[in-house]
């Protein structure tokens, strides 16, 4: 069976460590980008399954690049990963899958990339 691929954007180094090893123990592979750019890039070398996103990171901020990744990319699931809980009200991230607000404790992100994943069979 193949190892579902994760992306996770992050502008905090220690959020995408903390991911990272989270998800691994799960059993999916995972690829940490700090930022867009950054993330573009891997995307090329190696599609993902899904992507945790950021919405407030360096360069483009998650909202426009859910925009830009929705214009070229309708399937991968996207589930929004931020601290600030006021982001739920705003139009743009309704192209998201989820919305976890971003906490130590991964358990919720956990269960809502295994729900999405788990459809998506």
């Amino acid at each position: 069976m193949n190892k579902k691929r994760i992306l996770v954007i992050d502008d905090e180094e220690n959020i995408r460590i903390l991911y990272k090893k989270e998800l691994e123990e799960e059993g999916y592979e995972v690829i940490a980008a700090s930022g867009s750019d950054e993330a573009e890039l891997k995307m090329k070398e190696a599609y993902p399954d899904l992507i945790t996103l950021d919405i407030k990171m360096l360069g483009t901020d998650g909202i426009n690049f859910l925009r830009k990744l929705r214009k070229n990319d309708k399937n991968i699931p996207v589930v929004i990963c931020t601290a600030y809980s006021t982001y739920k009200q705003d139009f743009g991230i309704w192209a998201s899958d989820a919305y976890v607000v971003k906490s130590s404790d991964t358990e919720e992100l956990k269960a809502t990339i295994r729900e999405i994943l788990d459809k998506k069979v």
